[in-house]
Formats: C-alpha cells, structure tokens, sequence
C-alpha cells in the first residue's frame, strides 16, 4: 500500500515552479500598486475626531434617535423605502434582460447584445447615478429610488442569468413530451426552479440597497446619508452617534432577517 501511494506522489507534476513564478506575479503586482498609495500621515486632529465619533456612538443623542417625527427612525424608514423599491424595480427590470441574456434561451447574438447592455449598466458606481438622477428629477428620495433601481438591475440580471442557464433542460422536454403548451412548460417547468434563486437574490440585493442608500444621501438622494454628513460637519458627535447607532441597527436586523428567509428558500 505504501509503495503504491509513493508511486502515485511520484506521479504527480512538479508545480513548485508555477507556484513560484505566481507568488512572484503576486508580489510584483503588490509592490506595483502601493507606489501609486502616498501616506502622508494622520492630521494634527485626526485622532481626536475618531475619538469623538466613538465616543458619539457610545453617548448618543437619545432624544434625536427616539424622535418618530423628524429623528433617526423617521429616516431609517425612508432609506428602507428608498431600498425596497429600487429592489423591486430593479427586479422587474432584470428579469426579462436575463432571459434575453441567457445563451439557452436566445440566439448567442441576442445574448451578446443584452450582455453588452448589463455590463454597460454595471460600470457605473451607485454615486455617479445619483448625481446623474439628481440633475434629471432634482434632490430627495426619488432620485434615490431611481438609482438603487439601475444599480440593482447589473448584480440581479447577472445571478438570474447563472440561475436561467443551470436549468434543467430534460424537464421541459417532459412537458414538451406531454403535449404542454408555452404558458404551462413556464409555469410548471422554469417557475419552480427558478423561483427560489430568485427571490434569494432579490434579498440579498435589497441587504445591499439599505448599505447604498444610506450614502445616497451625501450626495442629495433622498435617506439618512445627508443628515450624517451635514452633523459631522457641524461636529455635532451626540448626533452622528444617534445617526450611526440607528444605521447598526438596522443593518443587523436586514442582515439576520435576510438570512434566515434566504435559508428557509435554499432549504425548502
């Protein structure tokens, strides 16, 4: 037995050149990007804001973060607004770009062109849109609306496409078999599977909406971003402690919730 597990070690291709020239590649590229990093060092009151900002967090502003009116919640609940319909917009909108994407489902010419389309749509960060939508609507939610929904439509039109192509091809020739129109082989052979991933994605992708419009604010769309910004600037700690605590709390509670629906789908 050892002599036959030594034969096969044997066997096996010395990689410790690749593995080397790789570590080497890795180094290089490392060494290359940190000349374009400067560090120029903390500022004279560096320190002392961050001290700040965690002491805010820990003596926050209790009758701005309890005030339902005009306070924290008020504002955490227009960013989940703000989140949640550029969620299901976004979906919507993807849905039809994935199936027109997916190379099992459209001529590979179609699906080139609707590739060329998504990749086009993810190559702006969520701030640019903003300021785009900002510009077109003028500043508040619904600006922050739009751009949550284009943003969303680039990951979400990626994760169906994967979905769409990993379908199982043979249950549609089943129902094919038995004589099931288009509407019924949609219906009972791509819906059920399809489904689950779907909706899994769409949660995860409005986890990650709450994160965005949250900064959508600093640039005028609408949620709890421009209060921040307009309190640090006032060096108002007490406030951006109350902002802060507000924003942890409500992204853990996204967080745990999302989790445990996308667990329950995955599991059935």
């Amino acid at each position: 037995m050892q002599l036959t597990v030594q034969k096969q070690l044997e066997k096996e291709p010395n990689l410790w050149i690749r593995k080397a020239l790789t570590v080497s590649f890795v180094i290089v590229i490392m060494l290359w990007a940190s000349r374009a990093i400067v560090f120029n060092g903390v500022k004279e009151n560096g320190v002392e804001i961050a001290k700040n900002v965690v002491s805010g967090i820990f003596h926050p502003d209790m009758e701005y973060l309890l005030d339902f009116v005009n306070g924290v919640p008020a504002l955490l609940l227009e960013t989940i607004s703000i989140a949640l319909l550029g969620t299901i917009i976004g979906t919507i909108l993807a849905i039809p770009l994935s199936f027109m994407a997916a190379s099992n489902i459209v001529p590979k010419w179609v699906s080139t062109i609707t590739l060329f389309v998504i990749a086009a749509i993810r190559t702006f960060p969520a701030f640019v849109y903003g300021l785009m939508f900002i510009r077109v609507t003028g500043p508040g939610a619904f600006a922050g609306v739009l751009t949550m929904s284009v943003v969303s439509i680039g990951m979400i039109s990626k994760m169906f496409i994967e979905a769409i192509e990993d379908l199982d091809t043979k249950i549609l020739e089943s129902l094919d078999a038995a004589g099931c129109n288009t509407f019924q082989k949609v219906r009972y052979g791509i819906l059920p599977q399809l489904f689950t991933n779907f909706v899994s994605t769409a949660i995860y992708r409005f986890e990650i909406n709450i994160k965005d419009a949250s900064t959508l604010g600093l640039v005028g769309a609408g949620g709890i971003g421009a209060p921040l910004i307009f309190a640090m600037n006032a060096f108002n700690w007490n406030k951006v402690g109350a902002i802060l605590c507000g924003l942890i709390i409500l992204v853990l509670i996204v967080e745990v919730a999302s989790t445990k629906i996308r667990t329950k789908l995955a599991r059935g």
